[in-house]
């Protein structure tokens, strides 16, 4: 061994390889002893199906776990899959750095992936939720991902390289006071997300009642002080708003520079990089105008609520003539349609925005469903802030729970 390998050692073992935070009854206890993966995990290759007939499995990104993989089209029958059980490990080899790890539910047991997704017996010495919360650690598969093979951002990490790693254990029972207080945390997140869905499915069945349907001029449920208020009306988006494509500026305020033989118009990049700064402006846009998505994932529509610099890509709406922003938003969310140009980038365009058609009640009525809607936007925003404060919480116990291993040699 090297001197600089030899004093890393010793200063290993002076400081000693034990998390910051330990459960009292494990304060006395032996350090954390390093082992390799391939100690404790076993590679499964029990031959499954063909392609075309396997229920195969897949492991999601960021560590949201192991679901039944859909397909719209059959596999190919010459790839072979592997049966896998309930209660191995599975990972990426391709979306290591993506924290694709999983453990198979019994729900998923004799499901089926390739060697693409390996899976592992996990030996006795090992629990599978500690191990699980130690390989998704960001310190972790982002540091021996950057070993693994190709130049690609999402390496491919083979399972003799995943089996080399090095990792740090304390005893089982240990390990299983730090799993199931992990998963504790797990399990309170999952039913404080299953909330915020059962709100926005809330929403979403709200507005179904709150919106005429189509064909229909009033909607299935009405505010008691509206319920005789007549029909809502039919109206052009052009006809109770202004629409414009973000970054365009008004005919008046347009002009052109001539450099190089080349004409940009004011607002253009290329104006901003051959330094013509006194001639670069994009307009800006009032707090409460619409952005309406014009190009990618078409018409989603957002109430700004801050004074915004017009950017490409996005459909302006601003300028209501007896509108409320927030109902316009709302509504246009659940009824708007939206037609494409047949190019081969969908998009949507002002004129086309213009053109579409919305029902529309008294601005009394319009308000009175904005604040309905909103207070439930209220509620979601504050469920959502719930879960990241617990997400945090969990991220920052990680950190406690786990030793840093530079720290034991720094």
């Amino acid at each position: 061994m090297s001197e600089i390998g030899q004093d890393l050692a010793v200063r290993k073992k002076q400081k000693g390889l034990v998390p910051r935070l330990r459960f009292p009854e494990f304060r006395g206890a032996e350090e954390w002893e390093e082992k390799k993966l391939g100690d404790f995990l076993n590679e499964s290759r029990i031959s499954g199906s063909k392609g075309n007939i396997a229920k195969k499995i897949t492991v999601k990104l960021w560590g949201n776990g192991v679901f039944e993989k859909k397909e719209t089209v059959l596999g190919s029958s010459n790839t072979q899959y592997f049966r896998r059980k309930a209660g191995q490990f599975i990972y990426s080899k391709l979306d290591f750095l993506n924290q694709a790890f999983g453990i198979v539910p019994e729900s998923l047991d004799n499901f089926e992936s390739t060697v693409d997704l390996p899976c592992f017996d996990i030996a006795e010495g090992l629990n599978a939720g500690f191990i699980l919360n130690y390989i998704k650690r960001k310190d972790f598969y982002e540091r021996f991902g950057e070993t693994a093979d190709g130049s690609r951002k999402a390496r491919r990490v083979h399972t003799e390289t995943f089996l080399s790693f090095s990792i740090t254990l304390p005893s089982k029972p240990e390990q299983q006071k730090i799993a199931d207080c992990l998963s504790s945390l797990d399990d309170l997140i999952t039913a404080e997300s299953k909330q915020l869905e059962a709100l926005k499915t809330h929403k979403k069945g709200l507005m179904q009642q709150l919106f005429p349907r189509e064909g229909e001029t009033v909607p299935r449920l009405r505010f008691p002080e509206f319920r005789e208020a007549g029909e809502w009306e039919e109206k052009k988006l052009g006809e109770i708003s202004d629409v414009v494509a973000s970054g365009d500026l008004d005919p008046a305020c347009f002009s052109q520079i001539k450099t190089n033989d080349h004409i940009y118009p004011v607002y253009s990049n290329a104006v901003y990089e051959q330094g013509f700064y006194g001639y670069y402006s994009k307009p800006k846009y009032p707090k409460g105008s619409i952005t309406i998505t014009a190009r990618g994932t078409l018409g989603v529509a957002f109430v700004r609520t801050q004074e915004f610099m017009g950017i490409g890509r996005l459909l302006v709406v601003s300028d209501f003539n007896n509108v409320d922003a927030i109902f316009m938003g709302e509504c246009w969310n659940h009824l708007g349609k939206i037609p494409t140009e047949l190019t081969s980038i969908p998009q949507f365009t002002a004129v086309a925005a213009k053109a579409t058609w919305l029902p529309i009640p008294l601005i009394e009525e319009q308000r009175r469903i904005a604040d309905c809607l909103s207070s439930l936007d209220d509620l979601i925003a504050a469920q959502s802030k719930k879960i990241d404060a617990l997400k945090t919480h969990k991220k920052g116990l990680m950190q406690q729970l786990f030793p840093v291993l530079d720290e034991a040699v720094g």
